[in-house]
């Protein structure tokens, strides 16, 4: 078919419409459902090639492996650079990096003041300590903001997803101190790979890409008036470090990781040697005309 009859046979669906609609989703699902005939018509996609594709979509959801597939087809990497762009036309730049959520947060982990403990003790890997300040764009440290940490364990799970933890294992809410300060203890996390045999690792074969991640820290950090930072930080050293499929990693987010001992560790209980990271966030203030950095979407809450 030519471009032509596309368009005739589109508008025909258009106008089969009994109502007004949603404007906003029909603009959208018509744009797409548009380019996916060009594309079918361009590439000659056969009947069998698109029910696979669509069967495919299926068992991605069932497995609850589309958040990955978001991840690692760059579409999370994507919205974020879409948001940096907004933002720098703003005239918002600089301070920490934002980078993709990902599909595993989960709400609800305990708050703590200041300071929080991670693991339960039971984990192995070296034990870390990561501490740091919340700041505004002046530099001036926030009170009492919100700092919300998940990482997974040595076998690259995470808590509540994998039932065999206890529950919010590697998970917490710090609140910073009048100092703008936090701090939290945990075990040094590993790099992991999506599940081999799922539906992620099926495509990326076929793409001819791995799906590993390398080593890192997720966090949202909030404040009230200031824009929600979705961010990560990366454990330098890991061998995939700047090939992530997830495409994660960003100038900024890599802290040095010191080896520290003695009496470094006593406010934070640690006896003999253990990882330390320094590093401090810095928040924007709310501006009009900016799209939300606040993203709703579905996440798990225990």
């Amino acid at each position: 078919m030519n471009k032509q009859a596309i368009d005739t046979l589109l508008q025909k669906i258009n106008d089969s419409a009994i109502s007004e609609g949603n404007p906003r989703t029909k603009e959208i699902v018509n744009r797409i459902v548009r380019d996916l005939f060009y594309t079918i018509e361009d590439l000659d996609v056969q009947p069998d090639e698109f029910w696979t594709a669509l069967n495919y979509l299926g068992d991605a959801g069932k497995s609850g492996e589309l958040g990955l597939l978001a991840a690692g087809l760059a579409f999370e990497h994507f919205l974020d650079l879409r948001l940096d762009e907004a933002e720098a036309k703003a005239g918002i730049e600089g301070g920490t990096p934002r980078t993709i959520e990902g599909p595993l947060y989960v709400a609800g982990a305990p708050e703590s003041a200041g300071h929080a403990r991670l693991d339960d003790g039971t984990d192995p890997g070296q034990t870390l300590v990561m501490r740091g300040r919340v700041l505004g764009e002046d530099g001036k440290p926030l009170a009492n903001a919100l700092v919300e940490v998940w990482h997974a364990n040595h076998l690259g799970n995470y808590s509540y997803f994998d039932k065999s933890q206890p529950a919010f294992n590697l998970r917490r809410s710090i609140r910073t101190d009048a100092s703008g300060n936090y701090s939290f203890r945990s075990v040094v996390p590993v790099g992991y790979s999506v599940p081999p045999q799922g539906q992620t690792q099926l495509l990326l074969d076929q793409l001819g890409r791995h799906g590993h991640r390398p080593a890192h820290i997720h966090f949202f950090i909030s404040a009230p008036g200031f824009r929600k930072l979705t961010t990560q930080i990366n454990i330098d050293g890991d061998p995939y470090l700047w090939d992530d499929f997830a495409f994660a990693t960003r100038d900024g987010l890599v802290p040095a990781v010191k080896q520290a001992e003695g009496a470094e560790g006593k406010p934070y209980g640690v006896e003999g040697n253990f990882a330390l990271i320094d590093f401090d966030f810095t928040l924007f203030k709310e501006r009009d005309n900016l799209p939300g950095a606040e993203v709703e979407r579905l996440r798990a809450e225990a």
